[in-house]
């Protein structure tokens, strides 16, 4: 018969951490990851450098979760940040922060983090699916004794740590096989949502930017709904797409639209030169006036803006761009500045879960313990990572759940099965 100590489903980071532990805590561990290799999403994370964690304190990392911040006090108490940071440089990856207190490894490679927690799980069986959970009924509480393959092969142990992702990225693996397992030993899933994704925009002209990226700009995302409340309101880098808006500032963003978009609700309001108040931008644009006072319009703008977006400020000002600047009135001139600091676009909705970074929703946290993860419905179970009903905004936060999680399962199982 198969057996062993743990078995851990899903090789992502959440798996590869568990797996790991358990090996470090001396424990019998065997990793099933469906797909041809681990860590297909990690490897992608950053554009490529890993964003791994943030340097910053306990109430920091709560106050950056979306989703049931209450529920990762404790795992997060256990192993955070500066944990996350120790281990990575013992095992040999020197890491280094950034704005925002986002930590990279030196190297820019996320490869470099990928392989320490490859190194670090030890022996991984890729390319084999778990479809089901053996269960044992026979003490009158459903027990989770093993797992069963595609290939019909069983095995079996004495926990089961599930740690298969949400539902973004659909071919890095996560396609919401742990929403099934889960479901199939009595858990409710919460909708999954996507969280952390690029939105979509009404206006039309957005597409003629495609390709155009924006650094040191100011977001705020007003609710149109609610006396145009702002729910987010941050600095930093965008991208224009043909639908709309990504970049990370833009991601950022989109978790805090929670509220229903079909309705034009919501609007993009980006200030193009956030280190300028209105006066001092207004006498800016007076002197590059004065400057080509005898040039076109259209040839006004390019000390201000990058050229892809002068025409369109140009359309959007319903100026002439054939008219001299000496014609361009005070009130005119306004128009502009206005533009400059309030450069709107309106959301249409978020793009598809499968282009999201992070899943918003998942197994609901009130059915899992939050001091062991391990599940209130069936003993030996437990849950890692972004499987779970937790998201937290960019800047390496999702990472640190995703460790935090699969470190105290880990151990739980563990302790449970080793006593």
């Amino acid at each position: 018969m198969n057996k062993t100590d743990i078995i851990v489903v899903g090789g992502g980071a959440a798996g590869l951490m568990a797996a790991g532990k358990i090996r470090e805590l001396g424990g019998e561990v065997i990793l099933f990851e469906k797909m041809n290799r681990t860590a297909k999403k990690l490897g992608i994370t950053g554009k490529g450098r890993c964003n791994v964690t943030n340097n910053c304190d306990l109430q920091t990392l709560i106050a950056n979760v979306n989703s049931n911040p209450r529920f990762l006090y404790g795992a997060f108490s256990n192993f955070d940040s500066a944990d996350t940071v120790t281990f990575f440089e013992s095992c040999g990856v020197p890491l280094k922060t950034e704005r925002g207190n986002r930590v990279f490894p030196v190297s820019d490679k996320a490869s470099d983090i990928v392989n320490a927690l490859r190194r670090y799980a030890g022996t991984v069986r890729c390319g084999q699916r778990v479809v089901s959970l053996i269960t044992d009924n026979s003490r009158g509480k459903t027990r989770i004794s093993g797992v069963k393959l595609e290939n019909g092969c069983e095995f079996y142990s004495d926990a089961v740590i599930l740690a298969t992702g949400g539902m973004s990225y659909h071919l890095t693996g996560s396609d919401g096989d742990g929403y099934k397992l889960a479901e199939s030993v009595g858990h409710s899933i919460v909708t999954p949502k996507p969280s952390l994704v690029p939105l979509e925009v009404k206006e039309r002209w957005c597409a003629q930017l495609q390709g155009l990226s924006l650094r040191n700009v100011a977001v705020r995302i007003a609710d149109c709904k609610n006396e145009s409340e702002i729910v987010y309101d941050d600095f930093g880098e965008l991208l224009f797409t043909h639908f709309g808006l990504s970049g990370p500032v833009i991601l950022s963003a989109s978790a805090h639209i929670n509220k229903d978009i079909s309705s034009e609700r919501y609007k993009v309001i980006i200030d193009l030169k956030p280190s300028l108040d209105e006066k001092t931008l207004d006498n800016r644009l007076i002197s590059d006036f004065e400057k080509y006072s005898n040039k076109n319009y259209s040839n006004a703008l390019g000390d201000l803006l990058p050229k892809k977006l002068i025409p369109i400020i140009i359309k959007l000002s319903g100026i002439s761009p054939d008219c001299k600047v000496h014609d361009i009135t005070r009130e005119q001139r306004r128009t502009v500045l206005g533009l400059l600091k309030s450069f709107t676009l309106t959301i249409k909705s978020k793009r598809p879960i499968e282009e999201a970074i992070v899943t918003s929703g998942g197994v609901n946290t009130k059915e899992i313990s939050p001091k062991t993860m391990e599940s209130k419905l069936a003993e030996g179970l437990y849950f890692a990572g972004e499987l779970i009903d937790v998201d937290a905004y960019t800047g390496g936060f999702n990472l640190q759940i995703a460790f935090s999680t699969a470190v105290r399962a880990a151990e739980s199982a563990f302790l449970q099965i080793r006593g």
